[in-house]
């Protein structure tokens, strides 16, 4: 819970005013609306640096190969921050106007190798349903119970042990997902709206993939595409994963599930030094943003100034996200994500 002491996650304090979830609700509603001034400004001083850096690492291939992958390194994290306003726009919290956000996710969609039609589904589900044990599999990081684990077969648990490996889900999965996944609407393979926005983002794609041959060959794919956004790809797995997998986020069955409970417990405040909360587009105010999804993300830290106990509350440190990717499993007896070494010595 929001009050509970976190010995190896975010560090919480209690409310002294004992509100639940619910009443925060209220009082977030009053930094939901966006400015068109500050959003614009935002969307420029992201998009102009990274398109003049791609720029810069493909005349940085005349000199050297090395100084472009240096060059789409740093422009990875740009790359970054325009896939987390996609996400605001998703949320439809960008923009006052739900079209302009749309459209505009749509655009960036390309630039992400993200669908936005068919990500904002999925992302939407993901909020729903998010620390439900009963509603688990889209949009999430597969996580199962101890129950549900020692219940499996051998090979089963095998799957899940290298499905959790930190190489496949920060090594392999994140260029699994966004070049190869992302290209088909799994999941939502029924409805056509989600086949035209995969398709018509798969053709933006190649397009522009097609341009950058046509111009400069394969060095500018394979020296600044491939690594910018794969590394892009990598931070933001990331970012999503520390977000909920902490030791004691919120897991509940439908029957005890409340999802403004679920969202406040079970969503991590990752403190970050300035320079990366900002390239991350403040989305380590993660337990503010899922609990009122429309907020701006600019508008977040506002949140935390003017209240302290959520500025407080929930906190996880840089060392602390990376002690706690060891945590594989939930324990529906003590609400807590335990490793498997855990696992088995409380139920042996």
């Amino acid at each position: 819970m929001f009050d509970q002491t976190r010995p190896t996650g975010p560090t919480v304090t209690s409310d002294p005013s004992d509100m639940n979830a619910r009443d925060w609700v209220k009082i977030l509603a009053k930094y939901r609306d966006p400015s068109a001034g500050r959003s614009i400004f935002e969307l420029a001083v992201t998009i102009g640096p990274f398109v003049l850096l791609w720029a810069l690492a493909w005349w940085s291939l005349s000199i050297s190969a090395w100084l472009a992958l240096a060059i789409s390194v740093v422009n990875a994290a740009f790359l970054l921050r325009l896939f987390a306003i996609q996400h605001d726009c998703g949320h439809g919290a960008f923009f006052a106007n739900r079209t302009a956000d749309d459209w505009l996710g749509r655009v960036l969609g390309v630039l992400t190798l993200t669908p936005y039609d068919v990500w904002r589904s999925s992302h939407s589900m993901h909020h729903s349903a998010s620390g439900n044990l009963d509603r688990r599999g889209m949009g999430d990081i597969n996580t199962l119970t101890v129950a549900e684990y020692e219940a499996l077969g051998r090979y089963d648990r095998l799957k899940y042990r290298l499905y959790r490996h930190p190489i496949v889900l920060f090594g392999l999965g994140p260029g699994y997902l966004f070049f190869l996944q992302n290209r088909l609407p799994l999941g939502f393979t029924n409805k056509a709206k989600y086949w035209v926005s995969a398709m018509v983002t798969n053709a933006g794609i190649f397009a522009a993939l097609g341009l950058i041959i046509w111009f400069g060959g394969l060095m500018p794919v394979l020296m600044i595409f491939v690594p910018s956004t794969l590394l892009a790809a990598t931070a933001g797995v990331w970012l999503f994963y520390v977000q909920h997998q902490f030791e004691t986020t919120h897991w509940e069955a439908e029957d005890d599930w409340q999802i403004h409970e679920a969202a406040l417990d079970g969503s991590s405040h990752y403190v970050m030094p300035k320079v990366l909360q900002w390239l991350s587009a403040n989305i380590g105010i993660h337990h503010v943003h899922h609990l009122y999804s429309r907020i701006p993300f600019y508008r977040l830290p506002e949140v935390l100034r003017d209240h302290a106990t959520l500025a407080e509350g929930n906190r996880m440190t840089i060392p602390e996200s990376i002690a706690n990717a060891r945590l594989h499993l939930w324990d529906e007896d003590s609400k807590r994500l335990l490793s498997f070494a855990q696992a088995r010595a409380r139920h042996s």
